[in-house]
């Protein structure tokens, strides 16, 4: 459901839209971790590493095959180019999957990479998306572990 929108006659200067605020990530009743890097060329790497030991901590055994690692990469990475000082890197897990989920902080509207979603969706994740807004763009993958 959504609630009315606001009646306001078109032309009117001081009439007011209301604007739905932005749906905040929320990771409740299961294991969670986040981490925080500066926008540099070493923290996709890093990030990929600090991904497959907290899921190894976590109990998951990760072969070579598994894609967490390349896919947590490719993820910072698009932050990292969105510029900025900062990205964060949110890892929660249920029922066997993962979700990774990486924020730019970075402000303004840039245009959704369709060609990054389309290789994470090569990597063999359950789903994954992208959006932006005024405090940066989100984008996400749900791997099955």
């Amino acid at each position: 459901m959504e609630p009315p929108r606001p009646e306001t006659q078109t032309g009117d200067p001081g009439a007011q839209v209301m604007a739905r605020p932005r749906l905040r990530a929320r990771i409740a009743n299961r294991r969670a971790a986040n981490w925080t890097y500066e926008t540099a060329p070493w923290s996709a790497p890093k990030a990929g590493r600090d991904t497959v030991d907290k899921l190894r901590s976590w109990g998951y055994r990760l072969g070579a095959d598994h894609t967490a690692e390349e896919l947590t990469r490719r993820l910072v990475t698009a932050a990292v180019e969105d510029g900025g000082s900062r990205i964060s890197v949110h890892l929660a897990d249920q029922d066997d999957q993962a979700l990774i989920l990486v924020l730019s902080h970075q402000s303004g509207q840039a245009p959704i990479d369709d060609a990054l979603l389309t290789q994470i969706a090569a990597l063999g994740v359950v789903s994954c998306g992208a959006d932006t807004n005024q405090d940066g763009r989100r984008r996400w993958a749900l791997l099955k572990m």
